[in-house]
């Protein structure tokens, strides 16, 4: 019961504040500017860090990025650190630490394909990784 009454009061809250305009009824409506959004391309990397000799440390994975990844992409990068899983080639579910790195770029980007499999590439050979896991999609984008 308390979960419904609950449920009821955030709706009613909902409702009344997409109905109230402002803060003041004397305040006029500010219009918003959105930026026209272009549609980019956008590539996930997902770099592993397990390794048959330990783990890729923090400084070497910062190593990697500052000599090999900014200087393919100096305009603009994400990098997000979290845990994930996957079964190797032996059948092993192993969990590890993990590296997201996320590119937005105009897709007439003639050389970004190139930059993304030699990154990809230079990671296996360097940390001994079975592979390094490449998402593409597009996105609208607006700055």
């Amino acid at each position: 019961m308390i979960f419904a009454s609950r449920r009821r009061f955030l709706a009613a809250a909902a409702l009344m504040f997409t109905l109230i305009p402002g803060a003041s009824a004397a305040e006029p409506a500010k219009k918003r500017t959105v930026a026209a959004a272009e549609v980019w391309a956008r590539t996930e990397l997902y770099f592993g860090t397990n390794r048959s000799n330990g783990e890729v440390s923090d400084a070497e994975f910062t190593s990697f990025m500052d000599s090999e990844v900014t200087p393919r992409f100096p305009d603009g990068l994400t990098l997000l650190t979290g845990n994930g899983q996957f079964k190797n080639a032996s059948g092993v579910i192993i969990g590890e630490k993990v590296h997201v790195l996320i590119l937005l770029y105009p897709p007439q980007m003639q050389d970004a394909n190139k930059k993304i499999q030699d990154l990809r590439e230079l990671y296996k050979w360097a940390f001994h990784q079975e592979s390094v896991l490449r998402i593409d999609s597009f996105s609208f984008v607006s700055f």
